[in-house]
């Protein structure tokens, strides 16, 4: 069987004031395109598809379309909710996509109904795994856990660690599997090891939602989401990353998914790469007319420009450098001989930053780390 994982789509966001709706539908067509021409029977999507809980209409009708383009007429679909996805709102259309092939998993229990008449389809089904079989008669099986945590699994804070109820949900969603097919986990979490970027939301404040790899199956595959940069943890703990770049840390980043194949009991994995999309580009120049004669080069792409400043940016300045480059986002000036910080919009930091900036601002000191993770837990448990 020949298997798509994908995660991180983040549909609706944007890249400080610019729309990236345009950019991300794009790379959705490239991703089926990859299916056609690697004849995917299966897509794998590790959570986070939606930036918000209420994403706007324009990211919801994408999804859609895209989820039904890459199912196809011979393919199934298997999704799994993210941290900024409202489960319940996602799968609430879970009776009805069922019938295209495509299997939404959110914070309720799934009922599927296993069967149909389509090549790849459910041929066994639980809350919370499948076991897809394609018209060869290969089979693999699901584990499916969306991005875990209490409130999502309508579970009561106990005083069991948090890797200890990885190791429980997991082991819920493998009830029935007997060893006889290929194994994948999906899920959205962070892996401990892994490598974050600035565009992820505070996944691991003190350690508190690092999950070992210890706790993870050291068989099959693991596809995960939350982290946007592709990466390998071991031998199959894997991210495919985001679909675009979402921060500039990640300029010149190549993005991608991972294609997978089985073999019996075991599953070959290697990545294929996404083209659609602005490239991000940091520069840094110094001087005006530097960065006047450079901007120009990098019209297509979005830009994070970093000034070394004798003197501070006059208005017209900072108007011929925003009309030289129409894909300038971001402009930090640093005035040589003083301690001059980049100017961050509010809009550009995370949940985390926020209460750390407003604390110091009240209080003179950064915040405890105990009262900063309550606060984010708070903010994650909100419906």
């Amino acid at each position: 069987m020949r298997i798509l994982h994908t995660s991180d789509w983040h549909l609706g966001k944007r890249l400080m004031d610019r729309e990236r709706l345009p950019e991300q539908e794009a790379a959705l067509n490239e991703l089926v395109d990859v299916c056609e021409a690697e004849k995917i029977d299966l897509v794998l999507v590790a959570g986070d598809v939606f930036d918000t809980y209420l994403p706007p209409a324009e990211a919801e009708e994408l999804f859609f379309r895209a989820v039904k383009r890459l199912a196809g007429e011979t393919r199934a679909v298997v999704v799994v909710s993210g941290n900024h996805d409202d489960g319940v709102r996602l799968s609430a259309s879970a009776p009805i996509a069922e019938r295209q092939g495509i299997y939404l998993f959110g914070n309720a229990p799934a009922r599927f109904t296993a069967g149909g008449d389509r090549p790849v389809r459910a041929v066994s089904v639980s809350e919370h795994s499948l076991v897809i079989e394609n018209g060869a008669g290969e089979r693999v099986f699901i584990n499916a856990l969306p991005y875990p945590n209490e409130a999502r699994l309508k579970e009561e804070k106990t005083e069991e660690s948090y890797p200890e109820k990885i190791r429980r949900w997991i082991a819920r969603g493998d009830e029935g599997y007997c060893g006889d097919m290929p194994h994948i986990l999906l899920s959205h979490l962070f892996a401990a090891g892994g490598k974050t970027s600035e565009s992820e939301r505070d996944i691991d404040l003190g350690g508190a939602r690092a999950v070992p790899l210890s706790c993870l199956p050291k068989e099959g595959y693991v596809a995960l989401g939350h982290l946007h940069r592709a990466q390998t943890l071991g031998e199959n703990v894997c991210y495919s990353g985001s679909l675009l770049a979402y921060s500039f840390d990640e300029a010149n980043t190549q993005k991608s998914v991972n294609l997978l194949e089985t073999h019996g009991t075991e599953i070959s994995f290697r990545a294929l790469p996404i083209k659609a999309g602005k490239r991000l580009v940091r520069l840094e120049c110094r001087g005006v007319e530097q960065a006047l004669r450079l901007l120009p080069q990098y019209g297509d792409c979005f830009v994070e420009l970093t000034l070394l400043l004798s003197a501070p940016l006059s208005y017209a300045e900072t108007q011929s450098l925003r009309e030289a480059c129409e894909g300038l986002v971001s402009l930090i000036a640093r005035v040589e001989g003083e301690a001059a910080a980049p100017v961050v919009s509010r809009a550009a930091m995370s949940a985390g930053e926020l209460f750390a900036a407003y604390f110091r601002a009240t209080f003179g000191e950064d915040p405890p780390a105990a009262l900063a993770e309550e606060f984010l837990s708070a903010l994650e448990e909100q419906p």
